[in-house]
């Protein structure tokens, strides 16, 4: 039998990687490294940086989609290396993998329960095909293939099998309209046309009524109803200041009179919410001090109602009877966060939990009972559950006055190098309008196990703290929010369980932007920095961005066509103050990414080496918007854990 070694050695020699080390003549001259040929002149004292591929084949469920007829459930799993879709049998036993191509992008049922739609992309390029596969794999049919240069966005199928809604910018290349397909066909018809960023959310039961979100920002949307038959809108909150209405989702009453949503209009939180087509009036259900989400309604005459509720990160679920008013929060289930599926001929409803402990594992809930039963656990590849560590949620104050929040993972005794207080390596969300959960994260666990404390900032911006929290780095407010990283520094120092002298920031998308900032503008608090697909320069970042995120960056950043924040940008973004940074860097970034060019990397390793300042560069060719396939997840972060260690471990390795 072939070991561990061997198994990791076949995932990784079959491609090769682009990289540069700094000291080439030619700033940018590229050199292709296949994994097997060193660490970019990087290694870990004592250990094989290797070992941290455990930690990343950590794997389980997500996304779990119970069938409309209750029998089956379908999920994706990257048991393979990339995300797949899989089958199992709600009453448990063999999952059966469907798919086999480059991976699955999202899948929704037929209302047959005999099928399911996918949608699949190109190496991360977003830019998708959609699909309809029998659930025992053995029929399969293309509805839509890729649109060239343009992006498609998943609404939702009708109940009657017959067609699917959508949104794409198929026909301008910018604007998302909303688009009916006929699936035996794939006949599309655009039915309304729209700007920037709109989006198909949910249909009626009885296909009359299409659920449209319009995004106003990162954090916001506007909320409409459009007619499919008359093919005409009726707004249903359009409202100033800004309010989200569509991240908690939308479950339509079974008579299609109306739907529950979650929604922070007039006040801080989102809160659980009824509209009534026949008044359109919108009743508040329950409120509550956090955020409520992911609502659907399942059992007989969709009599039972559940939701879940965010408390610093950590969710809850919980379910209510409609008809007795009788309702309680789901006990039994594994901390983190979670993904709730069920049908209207089923009690059973079936929740996918991410923890810090758990991948990925599928539990049934009888919601008549309350009786909780793991039905598919996640593989831990080997790793000992009892070391793996719980984050703490730690508040804190900014020199403003603003209330900052994060998650600090702190290693125990055994893991520490010495007495000493360990060092800390800040790991900073995307988004900007997104939050540090403790769902499972094997790097970081790899990191902890390390001697290594990580702290996961939710910056001024992030979502989870209410409506006026997610709005506060707007436009001149980005300032601050890269401000708070200093302050959340000083602020575990005054904690006093890290060494804050010795700090790595790093980052991915809108978060390897804030490793490029705070690194530009606190050139001395971080002994080094990893920018994984970040922004140097939001003049050329926002003039190319995707459009999906057009909409949004007019709000989250301000038109980059007035000249007014055209001046802005030129004298704030990190490129500008790159001179300023003296600290080694780790950058990388995906060929194929639709959302962050790869000159913005480019630029910045440019500006680091001019300086003589160290930027080692890892370019992966078959990648988009972040490390989707296994392989390339586990030659990255080798190099990252070797870089983030002789940083923090130079007198110390």
């Amino acid at each position: 039998m072939m070991n561990m070694r061997g198994v990791l050695s076949l995932l990784t020699s079959a491609w090769c990687i682009s990289a540069v080390a700094s000291g080439a003549e030619d700033p940018l001259a590229l050199q292709s490294i296949a994994p097997h040929q060193g660490s970019l002149a990087l290694s870990l004292a004592g250990e094989d940086p290797a070992s941290i591929d455990r930690y990343l084949l950590a794997r389980g469920a997500s996304g779990a989609q119970l069938s409309p007829d209750g029998k089956t459930i379908a999920f994706r799993y990257g048991v393979t290396g990339i995300p797949q879709l899989w089958v199992m049998p709600s009453s448990g036993g063999q999952p059966t993998q469907l798919t086999f191509g480059n991976g699955v992008t999202f899948f929704a049922w037929l209302a047959n329960g005999r099928d399911v739609l996918y949608g699949a992309d190109n190496n991360g390029d977003e830019q998708e095909s959609y699909t309809v596969i029998s659930v025992d794999g053995r029929t399969e049919h293309r509805v839509l293939e890729p649109i060239s240069g343009g992006f498609r966005s998943f609404g939702d199928l009708s109940k009657d099998g017959q067609f699917l809604y959508y949104a794409s910018t198929e026909r301008n290349g910018l604007d998302f309209d909303i688009y009916r397909t006929r699936l035996s066909t794939g006949e599309s018809q655009q039915i309304w046309e729209g700007r920037y960023g709109n989006t198909a959310r949910a249909l009626s039961p009885d296909g009359r009524w299409l659920v449209i979100t319009e995004a106003v920002g990162e954090d916001s949307d506007n909320l409409f109803l459009l007619d499919t038959q008359q093919l005409t809108l009726r707004t249903i909150s359009k409202p100033t200041p800004r309010a989200n209405h569509g991240d908690g989702g939308f479950a339509w009453l079974p008579d299609s009179s109306g739907f529950y949503f979650a929604t922070n209009r007039g006040r801080e939180y989102t809160a659980l919410s009824l509209y009534t087509l026949s008044d359109g009036l919108v009743e508040l259900q329950r409120s509550r001090e956090y955020d409520i989400a992911d609502i659907h309604l399942c059992g007989a005459q969709s009599q039972t109602l559940l939701w879940t509720e965010n408390r610093d990160g950590f969710e809850a679920v919980w379910v209510k009877n409609r008809g007795t008013e009788a309702q309680y929060e789901v006990a039994g289930l594994f901390e983190g966060t979670h993904a709730v599926s069920c049908s209207e001929a089923s009690e059973t409803a079936v929740i996918t939990t991410n923890g810090w402990r758990t991948p990925g594992t599928m539990s049934t809930l009888n919601v008549r009972t309350g009786a909780v039963k793991t039905l598919f656990e996640s593989t831990l590849a080997g790793l000992n559950p009892d070391r793996l560590v719980r984050p703490e949620s730690i508040h804190m104050t900014a020199r403003d006055g603003v209330e900052l929040q994060g998650l600090l993972y702190l290693p125990d005794d055994s893991s520490r190098r010495d007495n000493s207080l360990p060092p800390v390596l800040f790991e900073v969300h995307g988004g900007p309008t997104a939050q540090a959960k403790p769902t499972f994260d094997g790097v970081t666990q790899y990191h902890v196990d390390r001697g290594i404390a990580v702290f996961k900032p939710n910056v001024r911006g992030s979502t989870g703290f209410g409506r006026s929290y997610a709005g506060l780095d707007d436009r001149e407010g980005r300032l601050d929010s890269v401000r708070d990283l200093i302050d959340m520094l000083d602020g575990l120092g005054k904690d006093g369980r890290v060494d804050i002298g010795r700090a790595v920031v790093a980052g991915g998308s809108y978060g390897g932007y804030m490793v490029n900032a705070v690194l530009a503008a606190y050139p001395n608090a971080f002994t080094g920095g990893v920018s994984r697909y970040g922004v140097a320069d939001w003049v050329t970042a926002l003039e190319v961005a995707s459009p999906g995120l057009k909409a949004s960056d007019l709000i989250e950043y301000g038109d980059i066509k007035d000249p007014r924040w055209r001046a802005f940008y030129t004298k704030n973004s990190p490129i500008q103050q790159a001179d300023a940074i003296k600290v080694p860097v780790l950058y990388s970034h995906g060929e194929m990414d639709p959302r962050i060019d790869i000159a913005e990397t480019e630029t910045m390793v440019r500006a680091l080496r001019s300086n003589g300042v160290e930027a080692v560069f890892i370019r992966i060719p078959d990648e988009g918007h972040g490390w989707r396939k296994l392989a390339n997840r586990q030659f990255y972060y080798r190099r990252q854990a070797a870089f983030v260690e002789r940083q923090l471990f130079a007198d110390n390795p």
